[in-house]
C-alpha cells in the first residue's frame, strides 16, 4: 500500500511540477500532498474520490484540488488505461509578498480555501484543459505566466462546481492502509447486500469501531458511502446505455424501486427518469 503523503518531484528548473501520468504511474491510491493541484483527464474513465465526494470522471474532466485534500481516481476497469496531465504546486510557490500584491486578490482567494475540490465546467473547463495542455510543454516565464492565468479565471468564473469543502483530515499511514482496504472491499462489494459485520471483520475492527473510523476519516456514514457508489453506478447505466430503468434498478444493488428511486433522488435530486432526459437534452 502506498503512503497517504505523495511526495511530488519538481526538476530543478521548475518551480512547480506538470506532467503526463499514465498506466501504471496513473494508478496512485487514496493519497493527499501539500501541493494544490490542476488536474485534467485525457484517458479512461472511473469514479473520482475527492474528500468527502463520490462521482464519476472521464477525459475532458477538470478538477482544481487545494492542498492536502486526500483524493483517488479509480479505474472503473482494472485493464484499462488511465492518463491525466496534472499540475502540482505550492500555494507560495512564488512566496507570500506576491500573493500579497493587490493584482493577485482574485488568486489569492481561490487558494486562501483549505482543503476545497472543484469540478470545472462549460467553457471554463474546455479553456482551462487547453492551458493544462500547454503548460506541460512550455518553459520559462510563459510556464507560470499560464499557470496564474488559470487560477486567475477559475477564480474568476462561475462555471465551477464545488464538490468538497473543509475535508479535514490527518490520517497516517496505518490508518490509510485501512481506508484503502474499505474502499477496495467497498468497489469490489457495493452491488451486493453489504454486511456492516463483513466489512469491519476485513479492517480487524468491531463493527462499532469501525462505523467511528469510517466516519471520522470520510466524513460519512459507510452506509452513505454506499448509497452514493450505487447510484453513481446507476446514473452512468442511465447516460450510457437504453436499458430500462427498473433494469437499471435490479442492476445497482436495489431489489426494491420505491427504495432506489427515493435514494436516487437523494442523491442527484432529480428521479431517474429525469436525470436520463436532462442527459440526453444536454
Amino acid at each position: 500500500m502506498k503512503t497517504l503523503i505523495q511526495k511530488i518531484h519538481v526538476e530543478e528548473q521548475y518551480s512547480f511540477a506538470c506532467r503526463m501520468y499514465r498506466t501504471p504511474n496513473f494508478e496512485t491510491a487514496w493519497h493527499r500532498h501539500p501541493e494544490c493541484e490542476l488536474i485534467v483527464i485525457t484517458a479512461g474513465n472511473g469514479t473520482a474520490l475527492i474528500g468527502d465526494y463520490i462521482g464519476d470522471y472521464k477525459p475532458g474532466d477538470v478538477f482544481f484540488l487545494s492542498s492536502d485534500l486526500p483524493h483517488w481516481f479509480r479505474k472503473s476497469k482494472q485493464d484499462a488505461i488511465g492518463s491525466a496531465i496534472v499540475v502540482h504546486f505550492l500555494k507560495d510557490f512564488l512566496g507570500n509578498a506576491f500573493l500579497s500584491l493587490p493584482e493577485m486578490h482574485v488568486i489569492a482567494g481561490l487558494l486562501k480555501n483549505e482543503s476545497m475540490g472543484i469540478q470545472l465546467q462549460g467553457s471554463t473547463g474546455q479553456n482551462i484543459a487547453h492551458m493544462i495542455r500547454q503548460i506541460e510543454s512550455m518553459e520559462g516565464l510563459e510556464r507560470i505566466q499560464l499557470l496564474l492565468k488559470c487560477l486567475e479565471q477559475i477564480g474568476l468564473s462561475e462555471e465551477q462546481k464545488v464538490i468538497t469543502i473543509a475535508f479535514d483530515t490527518f490520517a497516517g499511514g496505518e490508518e490509510n492502509v485501512l481506508i484503502e482496504t474499505i474502499i477496495d472491499y467497498s468497489f469490489k462489494n457495493f452491488l451486493n447486500p453489504v454486511s456492516l459485520k463483513e466489512v469491519a471483520a476485513n479492517t480487524n475492527m468491531s463493527v462499532s469501531a469501525f462505523c467511528r473510523f469510517f466516519k471520522k476519516n470520510i466524513k460519512k456514514s459507510y452506509f452513505d458511502f454506499i448509497k452514493e457508489l450505487r447510484i453513481g453506478h446507476a446514473c452512468k447505466l442511465l447516460r450510457d446505455t437504453d436499458r430500462p430503468i427498473l433494469d437499471i434498478c435490479y442492476n445497482s444493488g436495489y431489489n426494491s424501486w420505491a427504495h432506489f428511486s427515493k435514494q436516487f433522488k437523494v442523491v442527484t435530486k432529480v428521479s431517474p427518469l429525469k436525470y436520463r432526459k436532462q442527459f440526453r437534452t444536454g
